[in-house]
């Protein structure tokens, strides 16, 4: 087991263990994905997955907080407070990423 801190205070636990794993049926159905900037992707049966820009949308509060943090003298109380702010905002961006992908 491997024991990790995120900088939000956050612990988690990795353990690692041994699965079987069983082989899926072939299939003779193929599709052809395109990933790209507008949408996510694009599958060459006409299937569309939107692009949610989650950084977009956070991008605001990021901007806010990063520019507090900038104007505080570091290594004080207040600057640890609003260091863990700001961390919070970029962790909650990479797990919605995460959960997406």
């Amino acid at each position: 087991a491997t024991v990790s801190k995120t900088p939000t205070s956050k612990y988690f636990v990795s353990m690692c263990c041994e699965v079987d794993i069983k082989q899926l049926e072939e299939s003779n159905k193929y599709i052809g994905i395109d990933l790209g900037l507008k949408d996510f992707a694009i599958g060459s049966n006409g299937s569309i997955f939107n692009n949610p820009k989650w950084l977009r949308k956070a991008s605001y509060r990021l901007k806010l907080e990063q520019r507090r943090l900038s104007k505080m003298k570091k290594f004080s109380n207040n600057w640890n407070k609003q260091r863990i702010k700001v961390a919070k905002i970029h962790e909650r961006i990479t797990n919605q990423r995460r959960d997406y992908l």
